[in-house]
Order: structure tokens, then sequence, then C-alpha cells
């Protein structure tokens, strides 16, 4: 957990509405994002931030709501197959995660430090605070190029149907990150 404090914190707001249809900040889940520290021994801290186990989303009695409350407690793998998954990482100083595919359409946006986007081909892109990676089911992984800061980036995951290319079924691959689950 010796991330804590290195980068700043960040508050979670969600909307709802009152009894006379007004916009009003939801009471049912804290501002504060739970921080899951077992990914590759801390190196790589998780905040699922948001998740929906549908899409569309059915916001109808909460039911989006109720959902992320259940997801709080064991986190669903990286995609959700029916639905959304809105989540932060925090990258320690030189690491690199394993490289993986996931079978989704994700947004990864930089937003503290500077982060190289390595794709299995060996192309490799540096990226800087505010810019954004269209990760399009490929095998990549991600480097914190600072050797002595913190980086996070802001990912925004989105199944997607099962991809081929040269006719070969492009599937999910973890490798290993440790602490992570397989997508459901």
């Amino acid at each position: 957990m010796a991330h804590i404090g290195k980068l700043p914190t960040f508050q979670r707001l969600v909307t709802d509405h009152n009894e006379k249809g007004q916009a009003i900040l939801s009471k049912k889940i804290d501002f504060d994002v739970p921080i899951d520290t077992k990914i590759n021994n801390g190196d790589f801290p998780f905040m699922l931030s948001y998740t929906t186990t549908d899409f569309p989303v059915d916001m109808n009695n909460d039911k989006d709501i109720d959902a992320y409350k259940a997801k709080i407690s064991e986190a669903p793998g990286l995609v959700q197959s029916s639905g959304t998954v809105l989540r932060a990482v925090d990258f320690a100083p030189g690491k690199t995660c394993a490289m993986h595919r996931t079978v989704s359409l994700d947004y990864g946006i930089v937003m503290i430090g500077d982060i190289e986007l390595v794709l299995d081909s060996g192309e490799k892109k540096a990226m800087k605070s505010g810019d954004i990676c269209i990760q399009r089911g490929t095998m990549h992984a991600w480097r914190n190029m600072s050797e002595t800061e913190w980086a996070r980036m802001l990912f925004v995951l989105q199944p997607s149907k099962p991809l081929e290319r040269g006719g070969e079924k492009m599937e999910e691959e973890l490798a290993d990150m440790t602490g992570v689950r397989a997508s459901t």
C-alpha cells in the first residue's frame, strides 16, 4: 500500500433524483473509491469507480447502484461481459504491467504522469496526462515511464463481440496479472 498518499485521492460522485425529480447527489454510494492493492504485490492498485451488469443500463429503482454495490466486495474481472467498467489504476514507478488482452473496447486516459503503451508487435508510444488510447482487443501492456513518480490511468471498458483476425479467434489473455480475475 505504499502508493497511498503518493497520488491525490479523488471522489466518485453519483447523481440521483429526489422525490420531485430534481437532480441530487446519491447518498447510496460513498464518494471515496475502494482501493484494491492485491494486484501484482501492490504495484498496480485498482480503484473500481463504477460497474454495470447490463447495457443499456437499467437505472430504474437503482438497479445499477445495487449491481455496483454487489461488486465492491468482489470486483469483476477486467471486463464485465454484459455491462461496463470504470476503473482507475495506479502504476508504481518504473513498473510495466503484464502483456494482456481483453475482449472489449477500452478507453484508457492518462490522468497523472507519463505512460508508455507497449504493443506485442514491439511498437511503443509515449503518452502524457490527458492522452487517450482506444484499445481494441489487442495484446498490450502499460509502463510507467518515471523511475521515481507514480502514474494513474482511468479506463472505461466495454465488452465487445468476439474478435477474429486472420481466421484466429482473439480471446482474453491475462498472462501473469497476479490478483486479477478473469472477466465475468
